[in-house]
């Protein structure tokens, strides 16, 4: 186990798996005082959670949906995965959008993400003079659904 350091605001709940063997941890949004935020079709919001994270150097925390609030109310992040840094201290927050056909309302303790500690992977760039200096492929550049559906 990797140990990261967390702060939580009063009311703020740690983030923990659903269940033992979910990968993801679900993060809740921070509204105090019985505030909503309602996002229309079409609207975005920065959703407070009340956490804020000390990621050890060389990880991060990738940001992602859960899957139950894109599949039954369209709801999902506008920066699909959202990455926290781990030189970020300010508090952390969940962009949602709303891409379904209704007004969806965000509650204070709602699960409306999900989080996962990841290690990063130091690249070293090897620059080639010509593109056909890469290595050849099966799909070389087919791309865009070029591998079809079935």
């Amino acid at each position: 186990m990797i140990p990261v350091k967390i702060y939580a605001e009063r009311g703020a709940r740690i983030p923990e798996k659903a269940t033992p063997s979910s990968a993801c941890y679900d993060v809740r949004a921070f509204l105090p005082f019985d505030q909503e935020i309602i996002l229309e079709p079409g609207d975005w919001f920065a959703v407070p959670t009340g956490l804020y994270f000390e990621i050890p150097p060389g990880y991060f925390i990738s940001v992602r949906p859960r899957s139950g609030l894109a599949y039954k109310h369209g709801i999902t992040l506008l920066n699909t995965p959202g990455t926290i840094d781990s030189d970020y201290r300010g508090e952390f927050k969940v962009i949602l959008i709303n891409l379904g056909k209704e007004t969806f309302v965000v509650r204070h303790n709602e699960r409306i993400a999900q989080i996962l500690l990841e290690k990063e992977h130091p690249i070293t760039w090897q620059q080639v003079e010509r593109k056909d200096m890469l290595n050849s492929t099966l799909r070389n550049e087919g791309g865009f659904g070029s591998t079809g559906l079935a």
